[in-house]
């Protein structure tokens, strides 16, 4: 075993879609698996790191509002008299702005720095942030759009969690706007301006492990077309994933009916050339022929089933993407909650009670499993969300994994072969043990290594009173 290589022992591990046992691995010297050996007695393996639980991939977390940490409980009561208009995504929208308003760079860094300490230690390995608090403070006359792209740098690094910054394209309040509203001026940005923004951060980011920059696009109804164009084609000329906000909402699909003559998707796939470098965040609202589209084009979807059920938005075609084999991926958005099996959970959940049927995700997939059909089509949506070798544990992959605590209660005693299925669908939550990035250990019993949990807690704590004044 030479010294520039790792090597990992454990019982058990998902290799390949399926529990194998007995298995050593090996991470090079960058930070990726260089050897994956299952049946291997452990006499063959001294010198391993002795691993104390069951080992999963790490998984990757495709959308994510870091600021929005910041409002999770806070929009929970009725806005408006008793018998007044329901809330939505429209009135939670405007609840949202007034942390939009208010957030500086350095609180934005306490907030994502909690944040991404928890997505770690629930098993998520790199988020993708969707970012568009660009500009100045209301009041403030000038602010270099680094300072709150770099915040979440600094957010990330600190615990060791992989970041893929996506400056986000916003430009009208609306389909037919000239504009943005005075609420929205934070996210104000250009074509021009996003790429130059992209350009930045992979000079400031360059040699930082874990690290890669792609480019989004708010919505359609947040950009016009040739807007849209401009910043996609530079994005397939340097290989950049694009993330864009379509279909969340009826009323957005409305809207873009009204003013193009096509629903969200469809217009999106006649005008631009979609591709497999393309992530469709939430596209609720779909039809059959949409769906078949986007497959066909080879892009990925990005389902946020906490936030999608938090904001009212809908229910997800999972069934109908799932027959096609179409790629997707999982986000926690909003941050309502920060686990990924919460999330699946949610996502099979909402299948059932619309379905009126059990196990409806093992109908799609290569498992008589549902956790196991859910989980590895969630790793594999990760690869086309961050243009990153990521997802599996396999050759050349980044090594990123946790180990699962088998005397959690929602695990305690269930056979190897149902862990999966317990660690989905048996809560309370299971968290790991410990969580891997690159080969390098950044969470273990429970905390992140290396960056001082009570110090960000109470930085995020100091942040809360200052943005609400409790």
């Amino acid at each position: 075993m030479t010294a520039d290589v790792s090597h990992f022992y454990c019982p058990q591990a998902w290799v390949q879609g399926a529990w194998a046992r007995d298995v050593l691995l090996s991470v090079d010297a960058s930070g990726h698996w260089s050897d994956v050996q299952t049946d291997m007695p452990a006499s063959l393996c001294e010198g391993a790191r002795v691993l104390p639980g069951p080992v999963l991939p790490g998984m990757v977390n495709a959308h994510s509002h870091a600021f929005q940490r910041a409002i999770c409980g806070l929009t929970e009561r009725r806005s408006g008299a008793a018998g007044a208009a329901s809330d939505d995504f429209w009135s939670w929208r405007d609840r949202m702005y007034s942390a939009a308003q208010r957030i500086t760079p350095d609180q934005l860094e306490s907030i994502a720095s909690l944040l991404y300490a928890e997505l770690l230690m629930a098993g998520y390995t790199q988020v993708c942030e969707f970012h568009y608090l660009h500009n100045a403070l209301p009041g403030h006359t000038h602010a270099d759009p680094l300072d709150m792209s770099m915040a979440l740098v600094r957010a990330a690094h600190k615990v060791g969690m992989g970041l893929t910054l996506l400056p986000t394209l916003y430009m009208r309040s609306g389909f037919g706007a000239a504009g943005l509203r005075e609420d929205q001026q934070r996210f104000a940005s250009t074509p021009d301006s996003i790429l130059r923004l992209v350009d930045d951060l992979q000079m400031q980011v360059r040699g930082l492990e874990n690290f890669n920059v792609g480019v989004a696009l708010h919505s359609l109804r947040a950009a016009d077309g040739s807007a849209i164009a401009e910043v996609a084609a530079y994005a397939t000329a340097h290989q950049l994933p694009v993330h864009i906000h379509i279909a969340e909402q009826t009323q957005e699909v409305q809207d873009c009916i009204a003013h193009t003559g096509r629903r969200p998707i469809e217009w999106l796939l006649e005008n631009l050339p979609v591709n497999a470098r393309w992530n469709l965040v939430h596209a609720t609202h779909t039809t059959p022929v949409e769906l078949q589209g986007v497959q066909a084009a080879g892009a990925a979807i990005v389902i946020c089933p906490s936030t999608e059920a938090n904001l009212g938005d809908g229910v997800f075609d999972y069934s109908g993407y799932a027959a096609l084999d179409g790629n997707w991926s999982i986000g926690s958005d909003s941050h309502v909650t920060r686990s990924w099996t919460e999330e699946l959970r949610l996502l099979e959940y909402s299948q059932r009670l619309t379905q009126r049927k059990r196990n409806v995700a093992a109908q799609h997939g290569a498992s008589s499993s549902t956790a196991a059909n859910l989980f590895e089509a969630a790793l594999a949506g990760g690869h086309a969300a961050t243009a990153q070798p990521l997802g599996a544990i396999v050759l050349g992959n980044r090594a990123d994994f946790c180990v699962l605590d088998e005397h959690a209660p929602s695990l305690l005693g269930v056979p190897g072969d149902h862990m999966l299925d317990a660690l989905v669908f048996s809560s309370p939550d299971a968290k790991p043990l410990s969580v891997y990035v690159g080969g390098r250990l950044r969470v273990e019993r429970g905390a992140p290594v290396g960056a001082a949990w009570p110090g960000m807690a109470h930085d995020y704590a100091a942040t809360m009173k200052a943005l609400w004044r409790t």
